[in-house]
């Protein structure tokens, strides 16, 4: 696989963030950017799949808004509820 460089702002503190960051985990500041573009992708995608999943069974339940919105409401009392 190739490679490509790209030139990348950041403020200073972000970036003395990263560094801190990849120098205490023993990486270069490239692989520490990098794994955390994919890391945000992959959780962009998980978000996207769990969208489409609840609006597919919202379509299949013919659940509207106001449903959804009641059920959550009830979720979140019964949680507040048992702790």
């Amino acid at each position: 696989m190739s490679t490509v460089t790209v030139n990348i702002s950041f403020q200073d503190s972000l970036l003395t963030e990263i560094d801190k960051t990849a120098k205490r985990e023993h990486r270069s500041r490239s692989e520490l950017i990098r794994e955390a573009a994919r890391l945000y992708i992959q959780r962009q995608c998980q978000w996207n799949d769990l969208f489409q999943l609840g609006d597919r069974i919202s379509q299949e339940q013919q659940l509207t808004v106001k449903d959804i919105e009641k059920e959550i409401t009830a979720t979140r009392k019964k949680n507040v509820d048992n702790q």
